[in-house]
């Protein structure tokens, strides 16, 4: 069980991220490869303003570094195991999705 405030307060930060299907984007495009804004803006199809609020939230939640390149900046994870993580989380939900042994999901919309 966890206990320690900041065990929750990462969770939260890391449940605050993923939140968005957009910042769930960027750090699924992150995963594969850093990556300039300019660069994250045309593969996601969104304006660079509406990309640097979501890259400004996933650095304060401490989940990507701003790293100067010359004249830019490049994004990526603030750690490996980010990745490692994110395809962790995806299967685990997508192996609850199809193993749906609550007889109510469909009536109560849960689970």
């Amino acid at each position: 069980m966890l206990t320690v405030a900041s065990d929750i307060e990462v969770l939260a930060r890391f449940g605050r991220a993923l939140a968005d299907p957009i910042r769930c984007r960027i750090l699924l495009a992150l995963r594969e490869a850093p990556a300039h804004p300019a660069e994250l803006a045309d593969t996601l199809g969104i304006s660079r303003t509406r990309l640097s609020n979501h890259l400004a939230c996933l650095r304060d939640c401490g989940l990507v570094v701003a790293i100067p390149d010359g004249r830019r900046t490049r994004y990526e994870l603030a750690d490996e195991r980010l990745g490692r993580a994110l395809d962790d989380l995806r299967a685990a939900v997508v192996a609850v999705e199809t193993d749906r042994t609550c007889v109510d999901a469909d009536d109560k919309g849960c689970c």
